[in-house]
């Protein structure tokens, strides 16, 4: 298990640790701040409280809110003509996953020039990208600790990973306050996503011990904290626990990827606007029966359950959340499943599974998922 670890990103964790934004954002020797924050989390107040941070530390801001679940290439093109007329010179992110990587993606291109579509892969970056920090206000997809930015194309609706070291955030500032505020269906989503990864990285081709070492935390955290943050919202501890969770396997997805759950549910985002962690928790357990045929004591190392069981786990989890259970309770038609298991076969992340996926693989999971 040959590894090559290295982690940029500061670490900062803590109830109320919010204030100490504009501190920290000074320590980088940045004057003008950029920040990437959706209208929910504007809302909910916690953009005012770290734009209030930051200015009681002397830093001019801008807000940048103009974007979507899922950021496409049009929302980084419109963050990218705000952060061209205000010239920041450090970008903070606050929100989920979709500030996070909209953060990303405009840094990449008003750093480096080109359009998006020129970063997809990896180390494309041309020159050094401002520093960023991020303040998640969810727990699930751990970008504030993965060098990639998730961004889809607004003419083919394709995700496309955009990947370099020099994109990963100087800092992220964990708060778990600010996730209190979720609404439940945003705790649901964004916590079986975690679980997701956290059960991908720990199988994937590129598994190795440091990635493992992040995989076992997360489950160790997320598997008793997701039920408890679904039954007390309001719990502090869980929702601490959650946190911490989700950026551990934010490390492990940086150190392993992750596999044909991932891959099998973007096309359905793409295609028929699933929301990402409501497909990933569908196809989650299909894809883990299907992998434990092969490598079911790795699953039963992690969970101490069989791959069966775990399946069934995953799915009594996204059924307590509320989360749909088939593919056409999501409104999939029956008849582009094929077209769906080309497109899986397309994807990255789909080649780091353990087990080598076809294209009759992934049809016979949409069509066991199906009803």
């Amino acid at each position: 298990m040959s590894f090559d670890f290295h982690c940029p990103t500061q670490i900062i964790f803590g109830p109320g640790r919010v204030r100490e934004l504009g501190a920290l954002v000074a320590g980088l020797g940045a004057s003008r701040v950029l920040v990437v924050s959706d209208p929910g989390i504007e809302k909910a107040g916690h953009t005012g409280r770290g734009v209030d941070s930051l200015h009681a530390a002397g830093m001019a801001t801008r807000v940048f809110d103009g974007f979507e679940e899922n950021p496409s290439t049009d929302h980084v093109d419109a963050g990218l003509a705000v952060a061209r007329e205000f010239l920041p010179d450090a970008i903070v992110a606050i929100g989920g996953g979709s500030s996070m990587d909209c953060a990303k993606g405009i840094n990449f291109v008003y750093s480096c020039g080109g359009q998006m579509r020129d970063y997809w892969g990896v180390g494309k970056a041309t020159a050094d990208m401002l520093p960023m920090v991020a303040v998640p206000t969810t727990s699930g997809t751990g970008s504030e600790t993965q060098s990639f930015a998730l961004i889809s194309d607004a003419v083919t609706h394709v995700k496309m990973a955009c990947g370099d070291k020099r994109a990963a955030f100087r800092v992220a500032l964990l708060d778990p306050e600010l996730t209190v505020t979720q609404p439940p269906r945003v705790t649901a989503l964004t916590g079986i996503d975690a679980l997701a990864h956290t059960l991908e990285t720990f199988v994937t081709r590129r598994r190795n011990a440091m990635s493992l070492a992040f995989s076992r935390e997360a489950w160790s955290l997320l598997s008793e904290a997701f039920p408890r943050v679904l039954s007390e919202p309001e719990n502090l501890e869980a929702r601490s626990d959650m946190q911490l969770g989700a950026m551990f396997a934010g490390l492990a997805i940086e150190n392993s990827m992750l596999g044909s759950a991932h891959a099998s549910a973007n096309p359905l985002t793409a295609e028929f606007g699933v929301v990402h962690g409501e497909a990933v928790g569908l196809m989650l357990p299909h894809v883990i029966r299907h992998n434990g045929q092969s490598v079911g004591a790795w699953y039963e190392e992690l969970s101490s359950r069989p791959a069966a069981e775990l399946a069934d786990l995953v799915s009594e989890l996204a059924h307590r959340a509320g989360l749909a259970g088939t593919l056409k309770e999501c409104g999939v038609e029956r008849d582009r499943l094929p077209h769906l298991a080309a497109a899986a076969m397309q994807q990255w992340t789909g080649t780091f599974n353990p087990v080598e996926m076809t294209q009759d693989d992934y049809l016979r999971m949409y069509e066991t998922a199906y009803e």
